[in-house]
């Protein structure tokens, strides 16, 4: 979720009232560590993954499954050995924004070793173990991206009442007490970005018409506490959600990647941009909201509009009067710009930036591209402030410029080196849906890393306009996109191999360099005019001294990833939404109803622990060999992590 600073928050009127000095030392902060640490080489790869999860529980009686309330007690526990042995751990265990979620990494980052794609799975294996243990009879520990009927009435467990009045989020749907309750963050920035925007955050997920939905769709919300403002806006054939809990409650699985040096994670952050859209319809596992089957696959739009703390000002709905921008996006959304020499000739989207704070970081001798992203980070207010962080060391403290930093959520991030610290720098790949599965899991992520290792290798360009990323993204989320949709990519990816012949190369048309394609065409190939991602990676490896085992391990995760681009086996969205329109009680209305729910998890569960077959997502064929022996595998990992 980002930085957990401890302290006592201030109220929004504090808070608004110091957005300039967070603004100001942010930046001092941000010229100081740049200055110490943009010369650093040489640090190795090193990498991890993020497994968010949520807590769920059946009551098998009544055939009815809510979250579990339970997150913070069971951290607690997870987190006393951390506490003991910080350097012993295999798992290391953080909250996020739900009083019913828990997030699970490796207790070591894995490094350059091939042989490191043997034990991901089995980490996460290991994880789920550890926390499974803590469970008490009915709960269970599930990687679900949306709960399916989160905001619906009696959603929690124990059951919370909202309230629309009062509390962090007056939210007609979901109730404080499904916050996480642990750190004071999380309300705190409910709190603060519905009262900077000056109204709740406004959600509208279009609606799944099916033969019976109703036309034109249009809820009422008299009688539910609403003021009026619910009517207003809501808009008609879409699913309407009012809170932060409805975004930031979803889970998702990231990645996060050290490079050698800035230069290095620079490169990773434009070249990975072009595969956010792609990953994000890869990995689409969120077709219902609220209790709704809705007519989008994934959750990132869902996420965007939960935290969009622009006022009507900066959302251009009225003329720009107390505020200094007009501001195209939510803080969680795609990015803005490309970082790289690579990239600025596909910056084609004007980037709103702060010229004073662009201008500062200029002088201050840092390039154009660099500057221009800050500045750009750097027009958001802080929407969390704590009393105890008020006044720091610019020279030591980097507290400001990760405040506004980490609470801007885009599809990919860029991390400076942390201070006083042997971590380098870094980039973190966040788009992707999390899977029901470990294996599933393990395959995406060993996708990705794969394929930052074949971008370095062949200094390969994946990079296209901004403008075609952002059209992409749009098109990731709507429903069966990896089957019905085409994507922008680059078809002439080995032609910008280096900076310094990017200018002379790039001078072709901008129709020869991209297309749109198939999904199945970005990562299988197509014949004569694309080789495909897949082929690309085994290319890589078949000129790399890979062990028998690593081998197996590699291309079973490949083959899922292969069938599923291609179509022949479904993404959890799809898999999802026929569960849901198969099952007898639904009654092609687009409610999933309390059984359909119950059900529907069962069957999820059942999967995850591989006690149901689901050849629609796994295949019949395609199995993990670290299942049977997860301690033995983790021990091999804690090898391999000495052996780097």
């Amino acid at each position: 979720m980002g930085l957990l600073t401890e302290g006592s928050p201030l109220s929004w009127e504090e808070t608004k009232a110091l957005a300039n000095h967070v603004r100001e030392h942010g930046i001092i902060q941000f010229i100081n560590l740049y200055r110490r640490l943009k010369d650093r080489q040489g640090d190795v790869l090193k990498w991890g993954d993020e497994v968010e999860y949520i807590l769920v529980k059946f009551d098998d009686e009544k055939k009815t499954a809510r979250v579990c309330l339970r997150a913070s007690e069971i951290l607690e526990s997870l987190q006393e050995k951390e506490l003991k042995d910080p350097d012993g751990v295999k798992s290391l265990w953080r909250p996020e924004y739900g009083a019913y979620m828990i997030e699970g990494t490796p207790g070591k980052p894995y490094g350059g070793l091939l042989a490191h794609f043997n034990i991901v799975e089995a980490n996460m294996r290991y994880r789920r173990e550890e926390a499974e243990k803590l469970l008490k009879s009915g709960e269970e520990l599930m990687t679900l991206t949306s709960f399916p009927r989160l905001g619906c009435p009696h959603f929690t467990d124990p059951v919370t009442e909202p309230t629309p009045g009062s509390g962090a989020s007056h939210s007609l749907f979901f109730p404080d007490e499904a916050i996480y309750p642990g750190h004071p963050r999380f309300k705190t920035l409910t709190r603060n970005i519905r009262q900077r925007r000056g109204e709740k955050v406004a959600i509208n997920i279009p609606i799944f018409k099916d033969k019976n939905t109703p036309s034109p769709f249009v809820e009422s919300f008299v009688g539910a506490g609403s003021d009026g403002e619910a009517g207003r806006a809501a808009l008609p054939d879409h699913v309407y959600m009012d809170a932060m809990g409805f975004g930031m409650g979803c889970c998702c699985l990231q990645l996060t990647f050290q490079a050698c040096n800035i230069n290095e994670a620079r490169t990773l952050y434009d070249q990975l941009t072009p595969l956010c859209p792609i990953m994000l319809a890869l990995t689409a596992a969120a077709p219902v909201h609220r209790g709704y089957l809705t007519d989008v696959d994934c959750r990132w739009n869902v996420i965007s509009c939960s935290v969009d703390c622009r006022t009507r000002e900066e959302r251009g709905e009225v003329p720009l009067k107390h505020n200094k921008f007009r501001i195209p996006k939510s803080r969680y959304d795609s990015i803005d710009s490309y970082l790289s020499p690579h990239g600025e000739k596909y910056n084609d989207v004007p980037v709103i930036y702060d010229e004073a704070v662009y201008q500062q970081l200029r002088n201050a001798d840092i390039d154009h591209l660099l500057a221009q992203h800050i500045a750009h980070l750097f027009i958001r207010d802080t929407v969390s402030l704590f009393s105890e962080k008020v006044h720091q060391d610019d020279e030591r403290d980097t507290d400001h410029f990760e405040n506004i930093q980490s609470t801007n959520w885009q599809t990919m991030r860029f991390k400076p080196p942390p201070p006083n610290s042997s971590i380098g720098w870094r980039v973190e790949f966040r788009p992707c849906e999390v899977q029901i599965t470990e294996f599933e899991n393990a395959a995406i992520v060993c996708f990705v890393v794969l394929m930052t290792r074949v971008i370095l290798s062949y200094q390969l360009n994946f990079i296209i306009p901004i403008s075609k990323v952002d059209e992409n993204m749009a098109r990731a989320q709507k429903r069966d996109a990896l089957r019905q949709e085409h994507f922008w990519f680059r078809k002439d990816i080995t032609t910008c191999v280096s900076p310094p012949v990017a200018t002379s190369c790039c001078q072709k048309s901008d129709c020869d360099a991209y297309e749109q394609m198939t999904l199945d065409q970005i990562i299988n190939g197509k014949e004569g005019e694309f080789p495909g991602l897949i082929p690309l990676i085994n290319s890589y490896l078949s000129s790399m001294d890979v062990d028998a085992d690593t081998h197996c391990t590699i291309q079973q995760y490949l083959k899922l990833i292969q069938r599923r681009a291609s179509g022949d086996l479904q993404t959890t969205a799809t898999w999802i939404r026929q569960f849901v329109r198969s099952h007898p009680d639904y009654k092609f209305d687009s409610v999933v109803s309390e059984r359909i729910n119950y059900d529907l998890l069962k069957q999820i569960q059942g999967i995850q622990c591989g006690e149901i077959p689901c050849p629609e997502l796994l295949g019949t064929s395609l199995q993990s060999k670290t299942q049977e022996n997860i301690p033995a595998a983790v021990e091999k990992a804690e090898a391999c992590n000495g052996a780097c």
